[in-house]
């Protein structure tokens, strides 16, 4: 009898816990298969970000709408080549998934400060998130010499 209140307690517990859990692994996995990676990289940012700005990127990326995603793609983005690994190698790869996954974009002024919040426990450099704006919006400009006709 005991062990059958155990068994039942012990489901109980992983039940109500894949429940209670459900709607930040969605979020995070919306994101991570949107950009065909496992989620570890995500779930790995978040743990670093602290529970309190964590708990704040979940509930954003958590938002329905495309804009959410892809402002939670250029926070990855950042994070994985300021904090990371910022070899040009890792920014290309980076730039590659999120061109195949249509969310590359230039990175905004409003980004890099959502990107600044989120990493506040980490005390970033805001200088050095600019220099990578720049760097990074450097892929987007059109090659010197190439005129576009309208």
């Amino acid at each position: 009898m005991v062990w059958i209140m155990l068994a039942t307690l012990a489901v109980v517990f992983v039940v109500g816990f894949r429940v209670m859990t459900s709607g930040p692994r969605r979020a995070i996995r919306r994101l991570s298969e949107r950009l065909g990676i496992t989620p570890v990289p995500v779930e790995s940012m978040i743990d670093q970000f602290g529970k309190s700005a964590g708990n704040e990127f979940i509930r954003y990326l958590e938002r329905p709408d495309e804009s959410h995603l892809q402002n939670a793609a250029q926070v990855l983005l950042i994070w994985q080549v300021c904090i990371v690994d910022s070899s040009e190698n890792n920014l290309l790869s980076w730039y590659r998934l999120l061109r195949k996954a249509r969310l590359a974009a230039p990175i905004t002024d409003a980004q890099i400060r959502m990107t600044l919040g989120f990493m506040r426990d980490m005390e970033p450099d805001p200088y050095e998130l600019n220099a990578f704006q720049l760097r990074y919006n450097q892929l987007f400009l059109p090659e010197e010499g190439v005129f576009y006709l309208h």
